[in-house]
């Protein structure tokens, strides 16, 4: 079959729609980072230990693993835009629940429901991106997924750290007497109502209206968006589309089981790269980090500035990802960056062994806390600027075009419910020994390593159909 064409250069629009797509990613960051600066304040606001604290936090997550399982069927029956309104939605419930909650259970419950819509946003917006990009750009476009996320981590920090300065702290009240932190959650809405605005604006993936028989539709996206050049190649990327979709089954789990009842094994892959991408503990740093510099002798002030420092960080070195990806590759970025985590951890772990005294009184004598701080952010240049954003651009194009959605959904439930494990665990392992907790994740990292050097195939430069 005739390989269709594509223009070198990136059309404007697909850049367009996958910014659109990513602003679901910017929710995912802000919702899952705005916690942080809220986090004192709650405890005390509610009374909560540490074990209760800790599922406050993680909670989300677990509804982020709901909302990750549910929207691959979802997108495939309704559709990945109507399913982008959907999270929308409950974006926007979440944050002003969250903003006005009266007591710990019903903050868990609006904590719950902003989840999901953080995990529908983990699948859609992937796997949108990757049904609508170039081959030839394909991983730049998929790295906009966690640059939008990186920045919504970013401007949730910033946020926090501009409410705490103007109330005088978290727990201060501020406008119509409701506490900065309630605030930090409100502030939510903004960014919330305007994805689903922004979403009726962007076409139907090319994909899933091939899949609805919708042909018309999906040669005009793939003409004035993706870029094909003339008739011919449109048709034939259709053709190719519907040879692998086989629109008349019904997508279900059921598609990712094998001959001997196990899941394929590029499933497999999949769920070990989500998995691996929470075990090294990252989301620590950006959930607790606040908290974490305060146990070491940091005040609130400064505690807050270096938590955006690192954020600024995270942006910056996703940017060198999108720089990258396409031109080295998937694989040797991941080989890289678990070799940067292992090593940053290590010294992490190393440094809190150095650590003095017990629960709130623990500090780091110098030179181990500077060194802590350089390592922290030595950890997030390794991590942001390979396995962030490379293991999402696997995940929106490395399963085969009839089973993307669903397999997708999988792989970022398992993410989500690892994720929920690390960060429900930690602030119990931190009050053992905080060695013990990044001795750990180097370990993670170290496996990591092992697993992508066996067992993750590149991708760089294949077309979806191909897979």
């Amino acid at each position: 079959m005739q390989k269709p064409l594509v223009q070198e250069k990136t059309p404007l629009k697909v850049v367009m729609v996958a910014i659109v797509a990513a602003l679901g990613g910017f929710l995912f960051g802000f919702d899952s980072a705005v916690i942080n600066g809220a986090v004192d304040a709650v405890q005390q606001q509610f009374g909560l230990g540490s074990v209760l604290l800790g599922f406050t936090v993680s909670c989300a997550l677990l509804g982020a693993m709901i909302g990750a399982w549910l929207s691959g069927p979802l997108a495939d029956r309704q559709g990945r835009v109507r399913a982008m309104l959907v999270a929308s939605v409950l974006f926007t419930i979440s944050a002003i629940g969250s903003g006005l909650a009266i007591g710990v259970t019903d903050l868990i419950i609006w904590r719950f429901i902003g989840g999901i819509g953080v995990g529908m946003a983990s699948v859609l917006a992937p796997a949108y991106i990757a049904e609508v990009s170039p081959a030839h750009s394909r991983g730049r476009l998929g790295s906009l997924q966690q640059l939008a996320i990186v920045l919504g981590i970013f401007v949730a920090l910033l946020t926090d750290a501009y409410l705490a300065a103007v109330a005088g702290g978290a727990g201060e009240p501020m406008w119509f007497g409701l506490e900065a932190w309630r605030w930090m959650f409100l502030a939510e809405t903004v960014p919330a109502v305007l994805y689903g605005l922004l979403a009726l604006q962007v076409p139907e993936s090319p994909r899933y209206l091939v899949a609805k028989n919708e042909l018309v539709g999906a040669a005009k996206v793939l003409r004035d968006v993706v870029g094909l050049n003339g008739k011919q190649a449109v048709q034939d990327k259709i053709q190719a589309i519907r040879e692998t979709i086989h629109s008349e089954e019904r997508q279900g789990l059921k598609d990712l089981i094998g001959g001997k009842g196990w899941l394929l094994p590029i499933v497999w892959v999949g769920i070990f790269l989500s998995v691996f991408q929470q075990f090294v503990g990252i989301n620590v740093i950006f959930y607790y980090s606040t908290s974490l510099w305060r146990s070491v002798g940091f005040n609130e002030s400064d505690s807050f500035s270096i938590t955006v420092i690192t954020s600024v960080t995270n942006i910056l070195v996703t940017v060198v990802a999108i720089m990258l990806v396409d031109k080295v590759g998937r694989k040797p970025l991941l080989v890289a960056g678990s070799i940067g985590m292992l090593l940053s951890l290590g010294v992490m772990a190393l440094c809190f062994s150095q650590a003095v005294g017990t629960g709130e009184d623990v500090t780091l004598p110098q030179p181990w806390g500077v060194v802590a701080l350089i390592a922290a952010n030595l950890f997030v240049v390794s991590f942001g600027a390979t396995w962030g954003p490379v293991v999402w651009v696997l995940l929106g194009e490395m399963f085969p075009n009839r089973i993307r959605a669903v397999a997708l959904s999988v792989a970022a439930a398992a993410q989500w419910l690892a994720n929920f494990a690390i960060t429900t665990t930690f602030p119990f392992l931190a009050d053992i020994d905080l060695t013990l907790a990044y001795g750990l994740y180097a370990f993670f990292a170290l496996l990591s390593l092992v697993f992508v050097w066996k067992f993750v195939p590149e991708t760089k430069g294949k077309e979806l159909e191909a897979m």
